[in-house]
């Protein structure tokens, strides 16, 4: 059983985090749908109507579960009272009660979804549990598993979800190269990807493939991440520096019609994350797949999925952000982590700037006019709370990103020679 850490006097006690639909007066639901919950003080909640979401609020000082959820619901038709507003659901039959409606999905293509894991089998239980509560009719589960240092995920994925979760093994490290690994045993046109720390929505595959039903120029959709817990220090102050989410309205990007952004098309960590993204099977493919020197478990350390993101667009293809499709994160419990993660972050936006220079070098000049506003943009993230009680920790957090940046093409190189003496 998990015991609540230890607190200090003035640090905040844990905000359990809940997800309420406006429609369902008094309902709380745990993130992935895991069952229903019943916080009584206080909480952070998803706000939804018919299952969109329209944003989080935060509420407290109630004396029961019913007084809780009229708090929430009043702030959030006090803070997200334009989203609200906006709001008309469309209606499909057959369609799950509260679920999104995606009316352009006349039909189901088969989604491959590839989860690849390390030594995190607790973490990939409650992971798949989520994926098989998706409502989406055909889908296929690929777990890769990454240079493992025991066969215990086999174990469970064999026995536990046999028959209904596939089984691939990649002896190299390196997210990129699992991610590769599953993307050649992917059968469906549609291939999506989330990590082992995560709960998928029930609605997340409709979601995503409802977007690429839009247009046909869609190459890579990516979606809403939040948090799944907030019982520590640590994923607060992760959440309160930006966390993973990118708004609650869908967005999209191309080269034929490109944003006002004079740093557009080198921003691609404003397009999503590695967590919740989805690609059409043929355009990953014809991109060769995912940059083996990039990705966790490489001295790149990430920027796998700002590569790919940065491919699709510059191939022609349109890139969609649909915050219907949402997945819940479990942020790292210590400082310590989230600290290792911002330098992380940091490491894998500057292996992918050296990757896309390096695949096509024409790109240099265009690159160097934009390299310093991005220096400039990461700074100015530690400015931004000035008020902040914890803006001492979002400096230390952006300037360990600044770092990162700074090691990334260096760690991106010493990937690309590694990779080679592992048969790259």
């Amino acid at each position: 059983m998990r015991h609540a850490p230890a607190r200090s006097p003035g640090v905040r006690p844990p905000v359990p985090v809940v997800d309420i639909d406006l429609a369902r007066p008094g309902e709380f639901r745990l993130p992935g749908d895991r069952g229903p919950a019943r916080p009584r003080n206080r909480a952070r909640a998803l706000v939804r109507l018919h299952g969109h979401p329209l944003g989080m609020v935060s509420a407290g000082n109630a004396s029961d579960p019913e007084g809780l959820w009229r708090a929430l619901a009043d702030t959030a038709r006090l803070e997200l009272g334009g989203r609200l507003a906006g709001q008309r659901p469309a209606k499909v039959t057959g369609a799950p009660d509260g679920a999104v409606r995606h009316p352009t999905l006349q039909q189901a293509p088969v989604i491959s979804v590839i989860v690849a894991t390390r030594d995190r089998p607790e973490q990939l239980r409650h992971c798949l549990h989520s994926l098989l509560r998706s409502t989406y009719p055909t889908f296929e589960i690929i777990v890769v598993d990454n240079a493992p240092a025991d066969r215990t995920t086999e174990v469970l994925v064999r026995s536990e979800f046999t028959g209904r979760v596939h089984y691939v093994h990649e002896p190299v490290a390196g997210l990129a190269r699992a991610h590769n690994r599953g993307l050649g045993r992917a059968r469906g046109s549609i291939v999506a990807f989330t990590d082992d720390d995560t709960l998928v929505d029930p609605g997340w595959l409709s979601a995503l493939a409802g977007t690429f039903a839009l247009d046909p120029r869609i190459g890579c959709v990516t979606g809403l991440i939040l948090p799944a817990e907030l019982e520590t220090r640590a994923q607060t102050a992760l959440e309160r520096q930006g966390g993973f989410a990118k708004g609650y309205e869908p967005r999209s990007w191309s080269l034929s019609d490109p944003p006002a952004d004079p740093l557009f098309p080198f921003t691609a960590g404003r397009f999503g994350s590695g967590a919740n993204m989805a690609f059409r099977t043929t355009a990953l493919r014809a991109l060769g797949g995912f940059d083996p020197a990039t990705g966790a478990g490489t001295p790149g350390r990430g920027g796998d999925d700002l590569l790919a993101f940065f491919e699709i667009l510059t191939a022609g293809h349109t890139l969609a952000y649909q915050p219907g499709a949402i997945v819940w994160h479990c942020h790292h419990r210590t400082m310590d982590a989230v600290a290792a993660q911002a330098f992380g972050y940091g490491a894998g936006l500057g292996a992918y700037l050296a990757g896309a220079l390096l695949r096509n070098p024409r790109r240099l000049p265009a690159l160097l006019r934009r390299l310093p506003g991005g220096i400039r943009y990461a700074m100015t993230r530690s400015h931004a709370r000035g008020a902040d009680p914890e803006a001492g920790w979002s400096r230390r957090l952006a300037l360990l990103e600044v770092r990162g940046m700074l090691y990334g093409p260096c760690g991106y190189l010493r990937g690309r020679l590694t990779g080679a003496d592992a048969g790259n």
